[in-house]
């Protein structure tokens, strides 16, 4: 963790659950916003995210929080009550409790999934939208998971084909399989690993929230989630947007090009040496290009409020 700002943690009473949070830095410079960050998975946790502390750097608070059903927070077992709206009420309650009035949210993976739909809410006072390594269609990232594994050994692809048809993807073997993939676009590849980055990949692993929401496996969806699909909806974001993608990364410069064409006048950025955490892989490059962005969409929050006021 980043031991040179000051950091609180602590919890906020969620559905009798409750939920982790970490707010780092003590102040925001005027005229700028926290940023409030969304982990993926659905499952995962914020240790991943620590790289993104360092944002503290340009004058604002950087806030993580460990989502329902895993990490630091309250582990319930209820399949039935993980769902998309669920997610989304644990944000509101967030942003209201910690008094995050106004914020720039920045979610990835699954968490930029959540961070779409919350803005599809038209919530007052959201500065800006980062949406990095995500997508807008499960059919899509399954169409180019396809086309991922068709790259991988044949077989590795003959393994997958095989478990997938007989269902029984909790063997050894096909785990394995997903291990290549994940080595070749989900960040696997990070060495060698700090050992915050071997903490979060640690707890990246399959459990009731991820099952029930999304599947067995990254490239093979059979969750609740299987048919989510905002494409259409996509042009209702007017906030300032910018879109992440790395060049090798399982949300593929296809998926993230749809999101930059459906929200208008958004920002999109691919990093030429990274998967599927770029600001894990090219840390200093990520940290400069989402700095920029943020001052960017609060001098024009700024500008447009003046012009407002006259």
């Amino acid at each position: 963790m980043n031991t040179e700002m000051p950091a609180k943690e602590g919890f906020v009473s969620f559905h009798g659950y409750k939920t982790w949070y970490r707010i780092v830095g003590d102040h925001d410079d005027p005229g700028e916003f926290p940023l409030l960050c969304l982990h993926g998975g659905p499952g995962a946790t914020h240790d991943y995210f620590e790289p993104l502390e360092a944002m503290t750097a340009t004058g604002r608070r950087v806030i993580l929080y460990d989502q329902l059903g895993w990490g630091n927070s309250d582990h319930p077992h209820n399949p039935s009550m993980w769902t998309v709206n669920l997610f989304l009420d644990e944000l509101k309650v967030i942003r209201r409790s910690l008094g995050l009035e106004h914020v720039h949210i920045l979610g990835h993976s699954w968490g930029g999934m959540l961070a779409m739909e919350y803005a599809l809410t038209q919530p007052a006072g959201l500065a800006s939208l980062i949406l990095a390594d995500t997508l807008a269609s499960i059919s899509q990232w399954i169409a180019e998971a396809k086309r991922l594994i068709a790259e991988l050994p044949p077989e590795v692809q003959q393994i997958i084909r095989k478990h997938e048809a007989a269902g029984t993807t909790n063997s050894p073997e096909y785990q394995e399989a997903c291990r290549v993939f994940s080595r070749y676009y989900c960040g696997g590849h990070i060495d060698p690993k700090p050992e915050w980055v071997k903490k979060a990949f640690k707890k990246l692993t399959v459990n009731e929230v991820y099952l029930t929401m999304w599947g067995p496996s990254e490239f093979y969806a059979t969750g609740t989630l299987k048919d989510w699909d905002i494409t259409s909806r996509l042009g209702e974001i007017r906030v300032p947007t910018l879109v992440i993608g790395g060049r090798f990364d399982e949300a593929t410069p296809t998926i993230t090009e749809t999101i930059h064409h459906g929200i208008p006048g958004s920002e999109w950025v691919i990093f030429e040496n990274s998967a599927h955490f770029p600001h894990i892989e090219e840390t200093e490059l990520y940290l400069q290009v989402l700095g920029k962005f943020l001052d960017r969409a609060e001098a024009n929050l700024s500008h447009n409020t003046r012009e407002q006021e006259k």
